[in-house]
C-alpha cells in the first residue's frame, strides 16, 4: 500500500518562477528521502500558502519525512505546519488515471 502525505503552511515567498529557481536544490535532493516516490508542489501566492503532496512507499517513511521537514520548515522561521499521511485505494485512484503503479 502506497501512502500521500499533504503538507501545507504560510510563508511570505518566493512563489512562481523565483520559487522554481530558489528550491531546484531542495528539488532534488527530496528525490534522496527514503520511500518517497514523487512530489507536487502547491503554491498560493495570493494566500501566502505553500506545500506539497508526496507519495511514499510505506507510512513510516511519510512519518519520518513530515517530522524531518517539519523541523526544517521549523528552522527557516515557518510555523503553523500542518501535515497529513493517508492511505491511498490504489484500485479507485488507478480508475482516475492517478499516478501510481
Amino acid at each position: 500500500m502506497k501512502y500521500l502525505l499533504q503538507v501545507d503552511f504560510i510563508m511570505d515567498g518566493p512563489f512562481g518562477e523565483e520559487m522554481s529557481k530558489g528550491f531546484a536544490d531542495l528539488a532534488n535532493s527530496i528525490n534522496e528521502e527514503p520511500g518517497v516516490i514523487w512530489k507536487i508542489w502547491t503554491e498560493d501566492a495570493a494566500a501566502k500558502e505553500a506545500g506539497g503532496i508526496y507519495l511514499f512507499e510505506t507510512k513510516e517513511d511519510a512519518e519520518k519525512y513530515l517530522d524531518m521537514h517539519s523541523a526544517r520548515l521549523t528552522s527557516f522561521g515557518i510555523t503553523n505546519i500542518r501535515g497529513k499521511i493517508f492511505e491511498v485505494n490504489k484500485a479507485l485512484s488507478l480508475i482516475n488515471n492517478a499516478p501510481i503503479k
